[in-house]
């Protein structure tokens, strides 16, 4: 494989979609660095594990040699970006936004190279263009393409208001592309509709089309829905390093996998190896502490991260598993069992459904760690101790 067709590869990784992949692949080969942007805007103070998938990319990126830009949306968010909202945003102060794009700038050189960056302000451009140029940049586009996004569509069909301002959102967003001359935008599935609009715009004005590379939102710690404040499903890059690794380790083996393909730096071919040995009957619990000790060491420092899974560890054995439990053996018909099943024949529960409904209340462990998929299927080989509630423990090997 060539060096092109390589980094190619690593930038695919984790991609939801790349529009055009042609193109992208077109522009790497030309062999100079590309002017990739990336935009945020400063609403909140704090940055959580989802927002970094966006700069993980960015990293990608650089580390190819690319002109990295960091765009804050000071000027974007004073306008509220409406993607996925039924209502219109609150307006920020202008004071708002600046304080919270300082601590934006801390954060994320957690992540980025600062010396390798270039931190834009959106600000810089739009103020300069005054009424007179927003009202022309407003002349581009009709009322019939922007209720094209699915956004602004079902508010009008439920008769939901949308005011005028909120129209001006992806048309300043792809204004930005323009003023940056991008080759790349980098953003979020959610943000389709405005990362388009820089390409048009850019077409408009003369420009060569930045290709648009999409990458997928992170679920939160319910593994349902994206990873987000107000829903309380987060891991903020300004939690504590205990507090991190307890919320890395409470998500499911199933969701640790799409963590890793989006938030490790880890190459694809130690994740496979991760896998193999899952499946040749290592416990994922050990796989996700890796996973635990790596982020942490990221947003805090190794020695945090050994401190942290040192006090894991310390409640892990202080704490719920008592030395005295049945030993049992269990066997899986056909090479493994539903963990209804398994926690009603280890006398843990009276029957398979008060099984399922201690899973969903967050009752039933395996090894300290919640259930939390009631369709987990254990295989035979698995060692581990199996718990309901508070008092009742039983250690099974599953046959």
């Amino acid at each position: 494989m060539s060096d092109v067709n390589q980094a190619f590869a690593e930038l695919k990784r984790g991609a939801e979609e790349i529009l055009l992949e042609d193109e992208l692949l077109e522009k790497l080969k030309q062999g100079k660095p590309l002017k990739i942007k990336a935009g945020f805007d400063p609403t909140a103070p704090d940055l959580h594990l989802g927002h970094t998938v966006l700069i993980n990319k960015l990293r990608q990126f650089q580390q190819q040699g690319h002109e990295v830009i960091f765009l804050i949306g000071d000027f974007t968010g004073m306008i509220g970006d409406p993607t996925g909202k039924n209502v219109t945003r609150k307006a920020l102060s202008k004071e708002d936004v600046l304080a919270n794009a300082e601590t934006y700038k801390e954060q994320v050189f957690k992540i980025l190279d600062p010396a390798k960056t270039t931190v834009a302000f959106n600000s810089t451009w739009m103020d300069k263009l005054g009424a007179a140029g927003i009202l022309k940049l407003a002349s581009r586009q009709t009322v019939a393409r922007m209720m094209e996004r699915d956004d602004f569509k079902k508010r009008f069909a439920n008769g939901q208001p949308i005011a005028i301002h909120e129209f001006m959102y992806p048309l300043v967003q792809g204004w930005d592309s323009v003023a940056l001359e991008a080759d790349v935008e980098l953003g979020g599935t959610d943000q389709k509709f405005n990362l388009l609009m820089g390409r048009e715009l850019q077409k408009s004005e003369g420009q060569r089309p930045q290709t648009v590379l999409m990458t997928p939102l992170l679920e939160g710690l319910d593994g349902v829905q994206k990873m987000s404040k107000s829903l309380g499903n987060y891991i903020g890059i300004t939690d504590s390093p205990t507090e991190m690794f307890g919320k890395i380790m409470s998500i499911s083996d199933v969701l640790m996998w799409r963590y890793y393909e989006l938030l490790s730096f880890k190459s694809l071919q130690e994740i496979e190896g991760y896998k193999t040995k899952v499946a040749e009957g290592a416990n994922p619990r050990d796989v996700k502490i890796d996973l635990a000790k790596e982020l942490i060491a990221r947003f805090h420092n190794e020695e945090a991260a050994q401190a942290a899974h040192q006090e894991f560890i310390n409640r892990f054995q202080k704490g719920a598993i008592p030395d005295d439990m049945p030993e049992l053996e269990i066997t899986a018909e056909g090479g493994e069992i539903a963990i209804a099943n398994l926690l009603k024949e280890a006398g843990l529960v009276a029957s398979t459904s008060e099984a399922m409904r201690m899973i969903k209340q967050g009752a039933a462990k395996i090894d300290g760690e919640k259930i939390s998929d009631n369709k987990v299927r254990i295989e035979s080989g698995f060692k581990a101790v199996f718990q309901v509630g508070k008092r009742k423990f039983a250690r099974v090997t599953v046959k």
